[in-house]
């Protein structure tokens, strides 16, 4: 891999753990490891946060590869993304909180 590869890969991963690093996503993380499937409702009610901030936090984990989104229904559902970066992440989340 060429150096301007590198910095690139570095600066994406970055710019993923800045975006899980924030308390509200790391929560809705835990939330998420914990039950596989959540839909935005029920996080935003365990969490005890309004939807639409909810729904925003889940739409920048979105956007960064770390969650994926499904619609059952009214509802909108997210899991995990399946890549080692989040499993990295669960190991050393769940291992803190």
């Amino acid at each position: 891999m060429n150096t301007k590869n590198k910095k690139q890969n570095i600066e994406s991963l970055a710019k993923k753990l800045r975006t899980a690093g924030d308390s509200s996503r790391l929560k809705i993380l835990c939330l998420i490891f914990s039950d596989k499937k959540v839909c935005v409702t029920d996080i935003a009610k365990n969490l005890e946060m309004s939807v639409a901030t909810t729904s925003h936090h889940l739409q920048s984990l979105t956007k960064e590869g770390l969650l994926e989104s499904s619609r059952e229904g009214k509802n909108i559902c997210y899991k995990l993304t399946k890549s080692k970066l989040v499993l990295d992440l669960k190991k050393f989340i769940c291992r803190y909180k």
